[in-house]
């Protein structure tokens, strides 16, 4: 435990959090930078006095409990994490649950992709971002509460619109196959995430299908390069599929793009003038 740079590193990331990013009143008479000791200390359900121990480094090695209430309270990144748990002299174990956090810079990608549909998923398959092109082939997920963003609900729970299952997908079955891979990996990287393991409960519980490719215990996840949507508006859209990994986040930056010249491209130069405003099919 290395007591001097775990006290720096914590008073660093102390200072950098106002009161407002916590939800906690600003006050006129702050003599330091961020967060108080204290408040931080009840962020993370620890006394002051011991959270005081450490940034003047002569507290003790902190539990991994402790530690987990200090990132918490501090707002730290995965890799900030681990550099606490370093610090402290307990290696990093798995992360707490899948990142739903999105870089700024693939945010910027996804919006300036405007004749492909992109968007970016999490480990358990929530839509966490998406640009207009993406809402307007598949549907406004701003529109949506958060849980109904995830595309292994919507798989195998629908809802299946006129018959079309996942947006009249060509490939939902094999989608749904990929969709079963997927939370098996996240179930085991994640194992005491209480979201992950809430989303398998759900789908046993509610599709014999999900419960049939779960007993199969499969992991490898094999790419579909081609799909073709049904959409109520314009028809049929083939596209190309690229899945991109950002390993460091867990998360993946897919891409729908047409072939250039044909009925598809087209169709998504439609979709991108019409956007959602004028999406009457029932969802």
């Amino acid at each position: 435990m290395d007591r001097a740079e775990l006290a720096a590193f914590l008073r660093s990331r102390r200072e950098r959090i106002s009161p407002a990013d916590v939800g906690l009143p600003a006050g006129s008479r702050r003599r330091t930078p961020g967060l108080r000791r204290e408040e931080v200390a009840q962020l993370a359900y620890i006394s002051t006095e011991y959270y005081t121990r450490l940034e003047q480094a002569r507290g003790p090695r902190p539990s991994r409990e402790v530690l987990t209430g200090l990132a918490r309270a501090l707002r730290l990144t995965d890799a900030e994490r681990d550099h606490l748990h370093l610090l402290a002299g307990a290696p990093p174990g798995p992360p707490p649950g899948p990142s739903r956090e999105v870089r700024q810079s693939i945010l910027d990608l996804v919006h300036r992709l405007p004749q492909s549909a992109a968007f970016v998923t999490s480990a358990m398959m929530e839509v966490l971002a998406w640009n207009d092109l993406a809402a307007a082939l598949m549907e406004d997920f701003s529109a949506l509460p958060r849980r109904e963003r995830n595309l292994a609900r919507r798989a195998f729970l629908g809802p299946h619109t006129e018959g079309r299952r996942l947006y009249g997908v060509s490939d939902a079955d094999a989608f749904a196959r990929h969709a079963a891979r997927r939370l098996r990996t996240a179930a085991a990287r994640y194992p005491d995430d209480p979201e992950v393991a809430a989303l398998i409960r759900e789908l046993l519980d509610g599709s014999e299908e999900f419960a049939r490719l779960w007993a199969l215990h499969e992991v490898d996840v094999t790419p579909t390069l081609r799909k073709t949507f049904q959409h109520p508006l314009v028809g049929p859209v083939t596209v190309n599929c690229d899945a991109l990994d950002l390993a460091d986040r867990d998360q993946q930056v897919v891409i729908y793009t047409a072939v250039p010249g044909s009925p598809a491209e087209e169709a998504l130069r439609l979709l991108s003038v019409i956007g959602t405003q004028s999406m009457d099919a029932p969802r």
